[in-house]
């Protein structure tokens, strides 16, 4: 039964493989047919799990609860695209997103409900260093708006350079991971040589303070909560 159940999940979730848009796309009566196919049997599991417990127990266990609801909101959105393909409307599988809610919440998946608990706890204990962090990030967007933005500095495609706030922003969070590093500063080292100091104390204190910071919270909290669950 584990092992028809695991092999069915893993069904359902490969159907993003297959689906438009798809990799490998195949008819939508195949994928339909296969998805159905899953919610069956993950119906039958639910169903022999109700006559095994006694139901007050059943209908107070969120877990069934959410693998209910996820099989009502996946059976709608597979008919209602049913109907509008007929109709050659085009539209989305919004229920791709609760087909995770199976491999959480069978039974057999004790495992990772712990591990998703763990991560769940984990949260609220690194909020603060998230947020010291966020801070850091927009104060250096605003200086880097009041370094550059005045100067009608252009990029190599002959954008504006460090003009808009939320586009500084993201482009400083996307040097944290070094991705378009040194491209980012390049318009402003080509202005002016001094100018790389700045960009050298934003990676200094972002990536390699804070992110390391937030690493070690992010570990020590987590390890923290899994000790306790597993009773260590």
């Amino acid at each position: 039964m584990r092992t028809a159940t695991y092999f069915f999940i893993f069904l359902n979730l490969s159907l993003a493989v297959f689906e438009e848009p798809a990799v490998y796309p195949l008819p939508f009566l195949v994928t339909s047919l296969v998805e159905v196919l899953c919610l069956l049997v993950f119906f039958g599991r639910l169903t022999h799990f109700a006559k095994v417990t006694l139901r007050n127990v059943f209908w107070k266990d969120t877990k069934n609860i959410c693998i209910m609801v996820a099989i009502l909101l996946s059976l709608t959105d597979l008919a209602i695209y049913g109907v509008l393909r007929v109709y050659n409307i085009k539209s989305i599988r919004w229920s791709r997103i609760v087909r995770p809610i199976f491999l959480i919440n069978f039974a057999e998946s004790r495992q990772i409900r712990r591990a998703f608990r763990s991560i769940r706890n984990t949260l609220p204990e690194i909020t603060y260093v998230f947020l010291l962090f966020m801070f850091s990030l927009l104060m250096f967007s605003l200086m880097a708006l009041k370094l550059f933005g005045e100067r009608n500095l252009r990029t190599a495609e002959g954008l504006p350079y460090f003009k808009n706030y939320l586009e500084i922003v993201f482009d400083l969070y996307v040097l944290v991971t070094t991705a378009n590093s040194p491209d980012v500063m390049m318009p402003a080292f080509d202005f002016s040589s001094w100018y790389a100091l700045f960009f050298i104390a934003f990676v200094i204190i972002n990536t390699y303070i804070f992110m390391s910071l937030f690493l070690a919270v992010v570990y020590n909290n987590y390890k923290k909560h899994l000790k306790v669950m597993f009773g260590g």
